[in-house]
């Protein structure tokens, strides 16, 4: 399945694990763009079609939240806007529910969880499911 997902976190060595876990759960992008904040991502998103964005919702300049109610006000919220956060206040979580987002994984999270998600909302991987390494799964 081709597909170009947008990866927003400020921190890079979370962007890194959530690549290396989409590529383990049989997810492989065609393109992957990475952005340290919502104003970045929105940049991004001015150059670049995007079908899946995984948001972290505390980060500096423009957090999640307000990417999103961006997004909405513009009308342009990807079909598979998910949730990677910390955050665990239902009613924030709903908030962002409401403004268009698909679902939600809360850091720490394992590959099998972001794999759900995902088929959920694009169909089977391109894998056959977990990348097996010589010392299990490798991710």
């Amino acid at each position: 399945m081709a597909f170009r997902v947008l990866i927003v976190d400020d921190s890079k060595s979370m962007r890194a694990v959530i690549k290396k876990t989409l590529k383990a759960a049989g997810f492989y992008p065609d393109e992957t763009y990475e952005a340290e904040n919502g104003k970045e991502a929105l940049e991004i998103m001015d150059q670049h079609e995007v079908d899946v964005v995984l948001s972290d919702l505390h980060m500096p300049v423009m957090n999640g939240l307000e990417f999103l109610a961006e997004l909405q006000a513009q009308d342009r919220v990807p079909e598979c806007f998910i949730l990677v956060t910390t955050e665990g206040r239902k009613e924030r979580l709903k908030e962002c529910l409401g403004l268009g987002a698909r679902g939600y994984i809360t850091k720490p999270f394992q590959p099998e969880g972001l794999r759900k998600i995902l088929t959920l909302l694009l169909g089977e991987p391109d894998g056959a499911g977990m990348d097996e390494g010589p010392e299990g799964r490798d991710f």
